[in-house]
C-alpha cells in the first residue's frame, strides 16, 4: 500500500482500522478444536466486484488473469490490483471499484445503500451469490465493457463460521445471530446476521460501509455475537 495520502485505497484503510481495533480489544471468542478461543473479527466489506474469467478478459484483455494485491482474512481470497468503473442508470458512475478474487461462476457487484443512491439503483439486500432478479449495471475496464443484466446487490449482513464455531454457538448454516457492538456513546445491536458456514472458515462478521459507520465500528471497545431470544408472542 502506498504511503502517499492521495493513493491510499479506502478499502485498505478500513481493513487496517479493523485489524488495529481487534488487536486493541481482543474480540469476542468461540471455542476452537484445540480448546483455545477463535477471535471474532468484524470487518467492513467496502464496495467491490466479483468477476468471471470471461469478464476479466473482456475488461482487461484476452488472457488476462487477476493480480493478487493483498490477502483477505479468509484464506484463499484476495483483493486484486484490478479496479473498474460501475455505471448505473442515466450514466451515473462510481470509479475505481476494487475487484476481489478468485474468479466466480457469475459476476456480481456488492455496494452499500448510499452507493445505490449515487448510482440510481434500488439495491436489493441479498446473500452473496443470490442474484436472480436483481438489477444490472455496466462494468467498464481499461480494455472493454460488460453489461450485467443482473448481479448488483447490497450484501446481507452475515457471519462466516467454521464447524467449531457452529458447535460453540449452537447454530447451523443459515441461522441468524445478533451482533452487539459496544462503542462510546453508540452501543448498538445489529440483528439478523445470517450464518454462512464452511470447512476451514475463520469466524468473521461482514458489515457494509454504511453499517460500519452507523455503529461507529472504528471506536468499538467490544463486539459480541448473541443468539436471539425466542419469541414469546402468542397467536390468538
Amino acid at each position: 500500500m502506498s504511503t502517499t495520502t492521495q493513493n491510499i485505497n479506502r478499502a485498505d484503510v478500513e481493513q487496517l482500522v479493523r485489524q488495529l481495533l481487534l488487536e486493541k480489544m481482543g474480540g469476542a471468542s468461540a471455542a476452537s478444536t484445540d480448546g483455545k478461543p477463535n477471535p471474532l473479527v468484524v470487518n467492513i466489506s467496502a464496495r467491490h466486484v466479483h468477476l468471471t474469467q470471461e469478464h476479466v478478459e473482456i475488461l482487461y484483455g484476452k488472457g488476462h488473469t487477476l493480480t493478487p494485491m493483498k490477502d483477505l482474512y479468509q484464506d484463499g481470497y484476495y483483493a486484486a490490483e484490478e479496479t473498474l468503473a460501475v455505471v448505473g442508470p442515466r450514466r451515473k458512475m462510481i470509479p475505481n471499484v476494487r475487484v476481489l478474487g478468485p474468479c466466480r461462476p457469475d459476476s456480481q457487484v456488492e455496494l452499500a445503500f448510499t452507493d445505490g443512491i449515487s448510482l440510481g439503483i434500488d439495491l436489493p439486500v441479498r446473500i452473496s451469490g443470490d442474484v436472480k432478479g436483481t438489477p444490472g449495471c455496466v462494468l467498464v475496464g481499461p480494455n472493454g465493457a460488460v453489461t450485467l443484466e443482473q448481479g448488483v446487490i447490497r450484501a446481507m449482513r452475515h457471519v462466516h463460521m467454521g464447524p467449531a464455531d457452529l458447535k460453540y454457538y449452537g447454530v447451523e448454516n443459515g441461522d441468524k445471530l445478533n451482533l452487539r457492538i459496544e462503542s462510546e456513546g453508540c452501543t448498538t445491536v445489529l440483528e439478523d446476521l445470517v450464518i454462512r458456514a464452511g470447512e476451514n472458515i475463520k469466524l468473521e462478521v461482514h458489515l457494509d460501509t454504511d453499517e460500519g459507520n452507523a455503529v461507529s465500528l472504528d471506536r468499538a471497545t467490544n463486539v459480541e455475537l448473541i443468539k436471539p431470544e425466542p419469541c414469546a408472542c402468542r397467536v390468538h
